[in-house]
């Protein structure tokens, strides 16, 4: 360091440099100390390096010492100056005259990084404060049992040290203190498991990887339900492994898992969990799976995550021949996230209703019975977690005759509504709602009921807003669009074969019973705009976002099926 000036100025003050070079500097925490200008510079130096990138190990460069010097110096003889005045010098104001004295020299990015590096230290002064005076006050934490113990904090700071170990970018101390604030007197195990996985969540979005660390505060949750026991790594690994029979009897024996699971060579499946594995769920992949996919009796979950991936392979694998192979095949891809099977797969492969299937097609034909029957069916297939498509235009529209009771309908919309409470009442096996769209052909008489089903307004008989609609349009109908011509609308019961055909065949049967509609041989037949109903169209899926534009000719024509 170049040669200080302090005696120059003390002697430009009227004082012995010999004699006169003590004065007192009061600290943050009361004490008072000697003034020392070497640390001025230090200060100064070290901002210096910081705005340069410079190892802190490494000397500044001849120029930078020498305007870190005259920095120091200017600082010295002002602090110098108004102690001999009869100042009390304290710490904070000795570094606001710093920053004033880098700014005036022009050095405006030293000065940004020693205006950092003051809030730093006052942000990990003030954590110490806190961390310090909690450990001071003896708090109790009440337990599952109602029994009540002392609050540990070295434990909850292991905690979350293993939360943070290896993530970058993420402080185990600050998280830790986070956790701390939220701490009362008498709080549950429970509320404190909450408070550790709140701490990491908040600071998620200023640091993506503390995802990784609340989804590890989870594993904690979730280990101590599927397991029992609350212990560390080494003792987990071995313990998962061994307990994996356990879950398997536990849930056959609470009837959630297939007899069957107890026929494979639960060695070779048991060699081939990796609990590892487990952290590579962020926090919301994690939480969702505990919410829905984990298998729980009485609300306590059973499984582990790669319980739960192993489970549904070997409910994959359950027909294979070489069935341990298989079934561990599908664990090492479904584990790694290299493929994932859908919802009603993830839910039932294992247990004693393997509905592996996503979704389910059905035709409503014009009977009561029938409409009811497949209202029975989607009840059904959606407490097994299938998703519902129901094709709702062969029902007869508004005003046509009823044979049988010598009345009038009343359309399709209130069999959708029926429909609709239908998915309601009758969930994905209690784990989330249940899927289902209703389709209806453009042609249908009701068809302009049907694009407000989804409105927040209007008759709520008439609306259906818990299911998805879509709308079924035959190219003819774009072709009258385009062409700015009219559009044709029938009832089903007056156009039977209509629904059925598809391409040419369709165009050719439209227009013929258009050309019956003109001369009147058709009772029900409404005649619109085209462009007005793709209007309406287009002016419901903007308002609801539904219906859906499904398009039928193509779907048809290309069609594996």
């Amino acid at each position: 360091m170049i040669k200080s000036q302090s005696d120059t100025q003390l002697q430009l003050a009227g004082l012995d440099p010999l004699q006169n070079r003590e004065f007192k500097i009061r600290k943050r925490d009361g004490r008072m100390d000697v003034f020392q200008d070497s640390r001025i510079y230090r200060a100064i130096e070290k901002a210096f390096k910081a705005a340069t990138d410079l190892d802190e190990a490494l000397a500044l460069p001849e120029s930078d010492q020498q305007n870190a010097q005259r920095i120091a110096d200017s600082v010295s003889q002002e602090v110098v100056g108004f102690a001999v005045r009869g100042g009390n010098l304290d710490v904070e104001w000795i570094q606001d005259v710093v920053e004033q004295q880098l700014m005036m020299e022009g050095f405006y990015t030293v000065a940004r990084r020693y205006i950092l590096y003051r809030e730093e230290r006052k942000k990990a002064r003030v954590l110490a404060d806190i961390g310090a005076s909690q450990e001071t006050v003896t708090m109790t934490v009440t337990k599952a049992d109602g029994s009540i113990v002392k609050l540990d904090p070295e434990r909850i700071r292991e905690i979350v040290y293993e939360a943070c170990k290896g993530l970058d970018e993420t402080s185990a101390q600050d998280l830790n203190g986070e956790v701390m604030r939220m701490l009362y007197d008498g709080i549950t195990t429970e509320e404190i498991d909450k408070a550790l996985i709140l701490a990491a969540k908040s600071r998620i979005e200023i640091e993506p990887n503390y995802s990784y660390a609340a989804a590890r505060l989870l594993l904690q949750i979730i280990y101590r339900e599927s397991l029992g026991v609350d212990c560390q790594q080494l003792e987990l690994e071995i313990t998962h492994r061994r307990y994996f029979k356990n879950y398997l009897d536990a849930g056959i024996a609470a009837g959630r898992l297939s007899p069957d699971l107890l026929t494979y060579d639960l060695e070779k499946i048991v060699a081939a969990l990796e609990l590892t594995r487990d952290h590579k769920f962020a926090y919301i992949g994690l939480q969702t799976i505990y919410d829905r996919y984990l298998l729980h009796i009485e609300g306590r979950r059973i499984e582990t995550p790669q319980y739960f991936w192993m489970r549904v392979s070997m409910g994959l694998a359950m027909q294979e021949d070489d069935r341990e192979a298989r079934a561990i095949e599908f664990y090492n891809v479904l584990s790694t996230f290299h493929f994932v099977s859908s919802t009603p797969t993830l839910f039932n492969a294992g247990t004693l209703h393997q509905q592996l299937s996503s979704c389910y097609l059905s035709t409503i034909m014009d009977e009561l019975e029938h409409i009811f029957k497949v209202v029975s069916d989607d009840a059904s297939l959606s407490k097994w977690a299938g998703g519902l498509g129901n094709d709702w235009s062969n029902i007869r529209a508004t005003g046509a005759h009823i044979k049988g009771t010598n009345g009038e309908s009343q359309g399709v919309i209130p069999f959708l509504k029926v429909a609709n409470d239908t998915a309601v009442a009758v969930n994905q096996g209690g784990k989330r709602k249940g899927a289902m769209c209703a389709y209806l052909e453009t042609w249908h008489l009701d068809i302009e009921d049907f694009l407000e089903l989804r409105k927040n307004t209007g008759d709520e008989r008439r609306r259906t807003p818990d299911m998805n609609t879509a709308n079924w349009i035959p190219d003819l109908f774009m072709k009258r669009v385009a062409e700015a011509g009219h559009w044709t609308l029938f009832s089903p019961n007056d156009v039977p074969d209509l629904h059925d055909l598809y391409g040419k065949a369709f165009e050719t049967r439209y227009i013929e019973y258009e050309t019956m509609a003109a001369n009147d041989q058709l009772k029900q037949h409404r005649r619109i705009e085209a462009v007005h109903l793709w209007r309406k169209m287009l002016s419901m899926l903007f308002e609801t976002g539904h219906p859906w534009l499904t398009f039928k000719d193509p779907s048809n024509l290309r069609s594996p099926q």
